[in-house]
């Protein structure tokens, strides 16, 4: 099992981003602040402005969303979920790339983080 951290603009927008457009479930939720989510082995905390996550550093860095550091979602078909989530209206960062080990697509949350979603060959 693994948990990623994400922090984003508004918890509510990624809960149902990742709950309807992915196939998570929400565990739990505490307000605007945190949302903790599961889809099979993954773990997924959204920290939104509000929580602990997001206070500045030390040396005056703040946390925020965005990168390109990501998780990767298995799919069983990458057309389909590709469609639907277009239909949806996310954003892609690119088209679906055929490698050695199978096809990929990098497409964004409501706050943009990455996510992969990796079809096997």
């Amino acid at each position: 099992m693994a948990s990623v951290r994400y922090l984003v603009t508004n918890v509510d927008e990624a809960v149902t981003f990742y709950v309807d457009g992915l196939g998570f479930t929400v565990e739990q939720q505490y307000g605007p602040a945190i949302a903790i989510l599961r889809r099979d082995d993954l773990t997924l905390w959204v920290a939104g402005p509000t929580a602990s996550a997001a206070r500045p550093m030390p040396d005056g860095r703040k946390p925020g969303p965005g990168g390109w550091n990501r998780f990767v979602l298995q799919v069983d078909d990458l057309a389909s979920v590709v469609a639907r989530l277009r239909e949806r209206g996310v954003p892609f960062r690119n088209d679906i790339v055929s490698g050695p080990g199978g096809q990929q697509i990098l497409c964004e949350d409501p706050s943009g983080n990455v996510v992969e979603l990796f079809q096997p060959a």
